[in-house]
């Protein structure tokens, strides 16, 4: 493996997020804290509890994920189309990296990003409410595989798009309803037996509900489901991805 080339390209994009820090880091910390004032003090004092634990504490996972989904996508579909917009993509097709060398750098960076973020958000959620986590492994794992995941879908996002305005439509116009629709804020036990059954399509759902299970120990759906749902989206993304660089679906065209 071309180590080189790989940290080459690590190194570029994490170097962006250095140029971009109010964007990156400052402005979803202050949107995180907006969240607890607002659902904390509003919607908390009106619910008490979900499920045994107070309703501050139970919508932290749910902000992580909110905003590890979010920022993954964006990051990684930026990363690649920026070069793609330019030209320079070129220049990394050209060199002596594989197709695996190239993915390990963009998806890698992008992951690195949201990862350091969910972190912050973490220790940002423990000045507001009291947090316990009941397996941190697990907890790990989601973040991990979650961030990786959404940061290839956010990879072939980014090739997909022709435009910015494509780069934005599908994060805004379809994960964002997905993640506000998949239990952040709440319990699925809440809504009407028809509307549970329908939140069961929402994939999101299941992330929400394994990361929340790490934390307190309750969950919407089975984690071992939760587990297996976002390592079959991983390994989907990467065939597609491998199928982009094999056919050069708009990388060479």
């Amino acid at each position: 493996m071309n180590l080189h080339g790989v940290l080459a390209i690590y190194k570029f994009e994490m170097a962006r997020t250095s140029r971009t820090l109010v964007q990156s880091i400052v402005a979803p910390v202050i949107t995180t804290s907006l969240y607890f004032i607002v659902f904390g003090a509003a919607i908390g004092s009106r619910i008490q509890q979900v499920e045994g634990v107070s309703y501050g504490a139970f919508i932290v996972p749910g902000l992580i994920m909110l905003n590890l989904l979010t920022h993954s996508i964006s990051n990684a579909s930026f990363g690649i189309y920026f070069p793609k917009f330019v030209g320079t993509i070129y220049e990394v097709l050209s060199a002596p990296v594989s197709t695996m060398e190239v993915v390990l750098g963009y998806v890698g960076s992008a992951a690195t990003k949201s990862l350091i973020l969910g972190i912050i958000i973490l220790f940002t959620a423990a000045f507001f409410v009291d947090l316990q986590i009941a397996h941190p492994f697990v907890m790990l794992f989601f973040l991990v595989s979650t961030a990786a995941s959404f940061s290839l879908l956010g990879f072939i996002i980014g090739i997909w798009a022709d435009n910015f305005e494509k780069l934005s439509v599908v994060p805004m116009l379809l994960v964002t309803p997905l993640i506000f629709l998949g239990g952040s804020f709440y319990s699925i036990d809440m809504l009407p037996p028809l509307w549970q059954t329908i939140s069961l399509f929402n994939p999101v759902l299941y992330l929400v509900s394994g990361f929340r299970w790490s934390f307190y120990e309750i969950a919407d759906v089975n984690v071992g489901v939760s587990m297996l749902c976002i390592i079959l989206f991983m390994a989907a993304c990467l065939s597609v991805v491998f199928w982009i660089f094999k056919t050069g679906y708009k990388l060479r065209t």
